[in-house]
């Protein structure tokens, strides 16, 4: 069934991509997992990107779907997937830079925020308890809202050669991205951000008046909020520190190789070092049952979350980001910990089992989490079974969806998170790049 809009009402055409996804769906022999791919993949271009060109300089706005606000994160995981194709579809680039450059924008008028509106016209969260303004969305602390970005941009340099996009003001971001990161040490005090909200939900507001649960200061960044958007219990969330060193790494070269700044290069090294080495010593514990693994919070004075979040960046998602060795051995303890019963957010169900999240309460398990788990697998059969769930659980809408109920698929959240769309995409072109024989037959 194609679900994608006419091309009339598409919001962006790519020739480019739309000649991969018509190559791979005729090589694909499952015609349902090829119409889930057909639909999806392209979906971000079709119905979330608003780009314009103004004064010679490309500007890309992108809504994550039934949300009409951009998130520094998902819209960096959105168009992540349409970087191989930019190398030589110039226009599609150009596009994708006008992402960079929104995003830049942002950082600098407010490091702090998640989600940002097309413009001052305010939120349905404006009377939170922090310091809103009519062009934030939402305003909740994420340390990986300002590493999605600096990975995105990281990889359309990489990929193209391209550095037409790191001016003065992504210097600046640098620059504002550093000082956020050490004010959220909190080595002298709580620092400039608190939240609050008004709410029934304990997950959507923040203890400690606004400033989170107590932290022993030692070098980790406080993330109050985890990517899924929900507050954290301890402020030290790893798999966010994790990203955080792997984003100063590559500040530091694009430091070095764009801007010759050797001292501003530094200034990222020292801080990827502090942090890396506080990580060494507080991110990972003995478990009763699977040896040392890596904890999803600590505080600093020793207590210690274990479980995983389907959302990412997440304790199984580590190696998909370029952060951990997928043969590591902490990696694989921690990855067999957090695919278990062991794992209080892990479920199975009647058509599938995966992770969910506090986010969405008990029993639902994230598509996102199934697509991880193969993105970051080398068993041909663990892959194949979770394209199956993925396949078994899209409730006739040939879409991917926040979660799904554990025993009924037809229960699930969110119908247009174009987020979830794009990294089942990027699961399919993988494989078909690099493991085609899996989708040579029918599941």
């Amino acid at each position: 069934m194609n679900q994608r809009p006419e091309l009339k009402h598409r919001k962006y055409l790519s020739p480019s991509v739309d000649s991969f996804i018509a190559e791979v769906v005729e090589f694909m022999v499952d015609k349902e997992l090829a119409k889930i791919f057909e639909n999806s993949f392209p979906n971000t271009l079709d119905t979330t990107v608003n780009y314009f060109i103004s004064n010679n300089r490309p500007s890309t706005f992108v809504i994550t779907g039934d949300i009409n606000a951009m998130w520094l994160r998902d819209s960096s995981a959105q168009v992540n997937p349409y970087i191989p194709f930019a190398k030589k579809d110039y226009e599609l680039r150009k596009m994708l830079i006008g992402v960079i450059n929104k995003q830049v924008e942002m950082i600098l008028f407010d490091s702090y925020a998640n989600a940002f509106n097309d413009g001052p016209v305010g939120s349905e969260w404006q009377n939170d308890y922090t310091e809103m303004k009519p062009e934030l969305h939402e305003r909740k602390w994420e340390i990986d809202s300002l590493c999605y970005p600096v990975r995105f941009s990281y990889n359309l340099w990489k990929s193209t050669d391209d550095s037409s996009f790191f001016d003065e003001n992504y210097k600046q971001a640098i620059k504002k991205i550093i000082k956020t990161f050490k004010e959220q040490q909190r080595k002298e005090n709580d620092g400039p951000y608190s939240f609050g909200r008004a709410t029934a939900w304990s997950t959507d507001t923040v203890p400690g008046n606004g400033f989170g649960n107590p932290i022993n200061p030692i070098g980790l960044i406080v993330s109050i909020f985890r990517p899924s958007d929900d507050a954290t219990i301890f402020p030290f969330l790893i798999p966010s520190n994790l990203f955080a060193v792997k984003s100063l790494r590559q500040l530091s070269e694009i430091c070095i190789e764009i801007y010759n700044d050797s001292k501003l290069a530094n200034e990222c090294i020292q801080l990827a070092d502090e942090v890396d080495n506080a990580l060494k010593i507080y991110s990972s514990f003995e478990h009763l049952n699977f040896g040392r693994i890596l904890a999803y919070e600590v505080d600093g004075f020793g207590n210690k979350l274990f479980m995983d979040d389907a959302n990412i960046p997440s304790l199984l998602s580590l190696p998909y980001l370029g952060i951990i060795n997928l043969d590591d051995e902490l990696y694989q303890n921690t990855r067999k910990f957090i695919l278990s019963a062991s794992n209080p957010y892990y479920f199975q169900g009647a058509h599938a089992s995966g992770i969910g999240s506090p986010h969405t309460l008990k029993n639902k398990i994230w598509p996102m989490s199934i697509i991880m788990q193969a993105l970051t697998s080398n068993s041909d059969e663990e892959i194949r079974d979770c394209l199956r769930y993925l396949k078994n659980t899209h409730a006739n809408t040939y879409f991917m969806h926040e979660s799904f109920n554990i025993d009924n698929s037809k229960d699930f959240t969110r119908s247009w998170f174009a987020w979830a769309n794009s990294l089942f995409g990027e699961l399919i072109a993988k494989l078909y790049k690099e493991n085609s024989k899996i989708l040579s037959f029918e599941l």
